[in-house]
């Protein structure tokens, strides 16, 4: 089953719209798009998890700290992957595309991009 995305409020637009470009039927969601904009990073994750939408996010200082806490008191995650704001755009668009194959991969993780 293909994996469904979010992306945080401060996603890079520019991996958005090449992976729309590279691959228009992949389902991915903004949150702000979502009426998320402004919420704390737990809300978010529990969206996430109620939505089975792995979220894609820039932010490596807390939202894997929350993701692991959600896993430790045995909460759905159902995944997060941390792309490091320097990684050259083609290589984070490359990986995500793959993780859109295998949701099993994703479920429950925190991955980080470039692999």
């Amino acid at each position: 089953m293909p994996v469904k995305f979010a992306t945080d409020e401060n996603f890079n637009n520019n991996i958005l719209r090449g992976l729309q470009r590279r691959q228009p039927m992949l389902d991915i969601l903004r949150i702000q798009d979502v009426d998320l904009s402004g919420v704390d990073d737990p809300v978010i994750l529990e969206w996430a998890a109620q939505q089975q939408r792995v979220l894609l996010t820039h932010d490596a200082r807390t939202m894997p700290k929350f993701a692991y806490e959600r896993l430790d008191r045995a909460l759905a995650v159902s995944g997060v992957v941390v792309i490091k704001s320097e990684a050259p755009i083609r290589q984070v668009i490359e990986d995500i595309l793959i993780l859109a194959e295998f949701e099993a991969e994703c479920r429950g993780q925190i991955r980080y991009v470039p692999f």
